[in-house]
């Protein structure tokens, strides 16, 4: 688990933990020598952006996308993979794994906190077995455009918006899935499997 600053690293790792060994450190060598990497996130974009850099995070996490490597984004660290965010009017460049924008979700009641819904494409690894389920979701923004790249679940907050994205080596999730229970479990287990074989 890639450490730069982030805030929810902790509560991630020890969901994790339960199915797998979890190393959390900034130091590239000992992520390098991992099986797979989680990006975690809280707060804001441009602010996670800016911790990333800072820790050479968005060109490892390019390497590690590009070399067929498992990843897995969680919440802002979801976000961080799109293109660009724009987020209390700063526009920034994310590391760009996926196009489209980041952007405030067009809702009267924000932020979007509590249990939703989604809906998942059938064919999904990550909602296998748990497809009708609610996961847990505390944001202001969210990517409101589907990229055609990809298997994308949706989730709704007065409008449409993305809740998790899959698309070969490298998934990600709106919501907090170490945060969602048995749900959420089940979702990391079944990311786990795919990743590791396990």
């Amino acid at each position: 688990m890639l450490d730069y600053g982030s805030g929810n690293l902790h509560s991630a790792a020890r969901a994790l933990g339960a199915h797998a060994d979890v190393v959390v450190t900034a130091d590239h060598t000992k992520l390098r020598r991992c099986d797979a990497l989680v990006v975690p996130g809280v707060g804001a974009f441009a602010a996670c952006m800016a911790g990333l850099r800072a820790a050479g995070g968005n060109e490892l996490i390019r390497d590690w996308a590009a070399a067929g490597r498992p990843l897995l984004g969680i919440c802002v660290g979801h976000q961080v993979l799109f293109a660009s965010g724009i987020e209390h009017g700063i526009q920034a460049e994310g590391i760009g794994l996926y196009p489209g924008i980041i952007e405030a979700l067009p809702a009267a009641r924000l932020p979007h906190m509590g249990w939703n819904t989604v809906a998942a494409p059938e064919d999904s690894v990550l909602f296998r077995g748990v497809h009708h389920e609610r996961f847990y979701f505390v944001h202001s923004y969210a990517a409101l455009t589907s990229p055609a790249c990809a298997a994308v679940t949706l989730a709704t907050h007065e409008v449409p918006f993305v809740a998790a994205i899959e698309r070969d080596n490298v998934a990600s999730t709106q919501f907090h899935p170490e945060k969602s229970g048995a749900a959420g479990a089940a979702l990391l287990r079944n990311w786990l499997r795919q990743s590791l074989g396990n």
